[in-house]
């Protein structure tokens, strides 16, 4: 006879492995013995439209968390939610964080972004409608996806960066982020490598980015020179700079920078990314 601990463990072992909260389904992303250290942990949970809904695009959503957490919640399974009902097929990240560094959660994201592509079709999506999202230090690993994606296959469609971390150098970057990534001491080339106002190129896809003027945690001018390298280096973009708002503002959580889901929806049905398969 189970005892009852035993079959609360049970239960919840199998809510694990399955069908979590809602509607949403998480699975793991490496396949056993792949990717390295502390590749069992990294997950992807996935937010379905509702059957008949799908527009085909499909995002990958990296939360923030200063590459010490992933905030699952207001930076990740809700705005997963938000996709879904606009018709986009969700793919929430919980990606590799300290102690494991770089370059781990690149890693993960790109091995993510393959997956989903190499399997579009059993996931409903349109392969050539990819995209990226990240917040904060995940908007510095979506950024990464955007510049440093190595093979075709790993290369985002789009990017949608909020108030995103971009450079690893000190007095512009979040220095928690960087000590978690890099470590305490990081060689200057790597703190350039991983300054992705130095990796643009033509290849690096669309991006929408917004930041709030009031954030103090990770200044705008990381925004700001993500914008300045992306128009230099000839690649569309739409920045949108809000008054208000701390960091950390999620899908509207401040009045003041609340607008900002129905901007990138309008920018994503002009770029042609929302737009109903025919």
């Amino acid at each position: 006879m189970i005892s009852s601990n035993k079959l609360l463990i049970c239960l919840v072992t199998l809510s694990l492995a399955g069908v979590s909260h809602g509607d949403a389904e998480t699975m793991k992303l490496w396949p056993d013995g792949e990717g390295g250290v502390g590749a069992g942990g990294v997950t992807l949970t996935l937010h379905r439209p509702d059957k008949g809904k799908e527009n085909g695009a499909a995002v990958v959503i990296c939360p923030g968390g200063g590459y010490g957490m992933c905030v699952m919640s207001y930076e990740g399974n809700d705005v997963g939610r938000w996709f879904a009902g606009k018709g986009v097929t969700a793919f929430v990240l919980r990606y590799r964080v300290a102690p494991h560094k770089h370059p781990l959660p690149g890693d993960d994201v790109r091995k993510a972004i393959t997956r989903i592509r190499k399997e579009a079709d059993g996931f409903n999506v349109d392969p050539k409608r990819i995209g990226v999202m990240g917040f904060s230090a995940g908007g510095h690993l979506a950024a990464t996806a955007g510049t440093q994606f190595g093979v075709d296959d790993a290369r985002p469609d789009f990017m949608i960066l909020a108030y995103p971390v971009i450079s690893m150098q000190e007095g512009v970057t979040h220095m928690g982020s960087r000590r978690n990534l890099l470590g305490v001491s990081p060689p200057p080339e790597l703190i350039k490598k991983m300054s992705l106002e130095n990796q643009v190129t033509r290849r690096t896809p669309p991006a929408f980015i917004f930041q709030t003027d009031q954030d103090r945690a990770v200044p705008a001018e990381n925004a700001l020179r993500f914008v300045s390298a992306l128009r230099k280096g000839g690649v569309s973009c739409e920045f949108h700079l809000f008054r208000e708002g701390r960091h950390g503002v999620g899908l509207g959580r401040h009045e003041g920078s609340s607008k900002w889901p129905g901007l990138l929806e309008d920018w994503l049905r002009r770029s042609g990314f929302f737009n109903t398969r025919k």
